[in-house]
């Protein structure tokens, strides 16, 4: 069984590589020194540093295994090299409430989505529904809450290279 393609930013990537890295070079050796310091004081069946460690050290193979099979079926694609003035991945919407609240969101990766800076995933409901608008498109979209929300797509724009 393949799992389906996502797609990812290459900083979205790179974070996803780095946290990788980390826990493999930094906090698996600093973690693993720990449960050995702890095993080596006697009973470990009360020993909570041992105890707590070895939890620990299951927590962190257990995402180091699930960034390594994320990692190999992100497709990376760059907002840089996104064109047109449709909504579709990488592109930078923003939108006018029917009350005239705006908002700006970037459509990334399910993994590096992040609403409170403005990222949201290709995937979740508002980016479906913006998916292929332009600029003047007025759609309506169901909040979490269940109100309906009328939205006005003011811009739709791709983040330029910055060098």
């Amino acid at each position: 069984m393949t799992e389906q393609k996502s797609y990812v930013t290459p900083a979205g990537y790179k974070r996803l590589q780095d946290e990788a890295q980390r826990l493999l070079r930094i906090e698996r050796p600093t973690v693993v020194r720990e449960v050995s310091d702890a095993a080596a004081q006697g009973d470990r069946s009360e020993n909570a540093e041992y105890i707590y460690g070895k939890k620990r050290l299951r927590e962190i193979d257990s995402r180091l295994r699930f960034l390594d099979k994320r990692l190999r079926v992100l497709e990376i694609i760059d907002p840089e090299t996104q064109r047109g003035d449709r909504v579709n991945f990488g592109a930078i919407v923003t939108l006018e409430s029917e009350d005239g609240q705006r908002k700006v969101w970037q459509l990334v990766g399910e993994d590096e989505s992040e609403p409170s800076e403005g990222r949201i995933s290709y995937k979740s409901p508002l980016a479906r529904a913006l998916s292929g608008k332009q600029a003047g498109d007025d759609f309506s979209f169901k909040r979490p809450d269940g109100r309906e929300t009328e939205y006005v797509v003011e811009s739709v724009v791709f983040p330029k290279s910055s060098g």
